[in-house]
């Protein structure tokens, strides 16, 4: 059953998922898809897949050597520095000077608490979502029936774990504190590794969340200036961009062989994993760790700061392509291409998509060149 635009913006529906097992340490979920061997070892069957695994061979990179992790990083001055550029910062700065808001009572102190800790949320819900991807990649290794798409899903499952190690290290040694998963990136990850479909784990992994992390890297990119942070995440991003080009490169043929039922069954998938990684940057556990209720702070957020909007439509930047070019767009009734303009994000259709654009994106190649 189809998620609606109006149930996708039911912000009551939206705070009521929450995360109430933030105590524990390991999390089971039922993978019910089937592991396949291919007796088929015909390298180079699929060009665009060999010519991705032939990049990802050549652009590996060692996360404790290549980072200089001697670089002292004061979190008070990184955090602030974030902030100033941040719209969402802006407008709690608005307001905290606003009588009877949520945040009227802050001083200098909290606001300087606050940037803190939205950047502990943000680098931990990357650190999560990287570990996600570990465990979806290495299950496509499983499942994907392709000799060329396990070989380069094996790249990209050693990517994953060197995203986990880096995100975990530099939280633990830079900055200042973790936060558990958010609830709906949670749910997220649940659903597509539960699922026994070998292309939903695509979609849901290589297309949408891993779409999304690869424009929220980049804003992340973007706002700071503290070297060791700016590397870590422009080689991140170029791990990334190869990660979505594979999952659109391996869907563009297969899903030429569904039925119409079937892909609106994934076209339904897609905007469900929209509105879930959406939801996850309302940043709840924040207002919760900061003693701030999110249902009295999250609808003031909305309403003051057309910004939040805007940041939200951009993180779709990567997305909207890529579904475009795999058909959902304006398969059967065009329902996807309808749901994606009525939350505002249709018109990043004709950007590039990854498929295309991953090459460009190699800046591990570019620091050994200009070295």
């Amino acid at each position: 059953m189809s998620t609606t635009t109006a149930e996708a913006n039911d912000l009551e529906a939206i705070l009521s998922i929450s995360n109430r097992d933030v105590d524990e340490v390991v999390h089971a979920v039922t993978d019910n898809a089937d592991a396949l061997f291919t007796w088929d070892y015909n390298k180079g069957a699929r060009p665009a897949l060999d010519k991705l695994y032939e990049k990802a061979k050549t652009s590996q990179w060692n996360g404790s050597t290549d980072l200089d992790w001697s670089i002292d990083v004061d979190p008070e001055r990184v955090c602030a520095e974030m902030m100033k550029t941040d719209y969402r910062s802006q407008y709690v700065e608005r307001l905290r000077n606003t009588p009877g808001s949520p945040v009227a009572h802050w001083g200098e102190k909290e606001m300087a608490t606050y940037s803190i800790e939205t950047v502990n949320h943000r680098v931990s819900q990357f650190l999560h979502g990287e570990q996600g991807a570990l465990l979806c990649t290495a299950k496509i290794v499983e499942t994907v029936p392709w000799i060329d798409a396990k070989y380069y899903a094996a790249t990209q499952v050693m990517d994953e774990a060197r995203h986990v190690e880096v995100f975990g290290r530099y939280l633990d040694t830079k900055l200042d504190g973790h936060y558990p998963i958010n609830a709906h990136l949670r749910m997220l990850l649940d659903e597509i590794i539960n699922d026994s479909r070998w292309d939903m784990t695509y979609l849901g992994m290589q297309v949408m969340v891993e779409g999304l992390a690869l424009a929220a890297f980049g804003f992340m990119h973007q706002m700071t200036t503290e070297p060791l942070l700016k590397k870590l995440l422009r080689y991140v991003m170029s791990d990334e961009a190869r990660h979505v080009a594979f999952g659109v490169l391996s869907l563009q043929e297969y899903y030429q062989e569904l039925s119409l039922a079937e892909i609106e069954e994934r076209q339904d998938f897609a905007f469900e994993s929209a509105i879930r990684m959406r939801d996850r940057f309302l940043q709840q556990e924040v207002w919760d760790r900061l003693d701030i209720s999110p249902r009295q702070m999250i609808p003031l957020l909305l309403a003051q700061a057309p910004e939040e909007n805007e940041f939200q439509k951009k993180l779709f930047s990567k997305i909207v392509p890529n579904c475009k070019k795999l058909g959902l767009l304006d398969a059967g009734d065009g329902k996807l291409r309808k749901q994606f303009t009525e939350i505002g994000v249709i018109e990043y259709e004709n950007f590039v998509d990854t498929g295309e654009e991953y090459a460009e994106l190699d800046e591990v190649a570019r620091d050994r060149l200009s070295a």
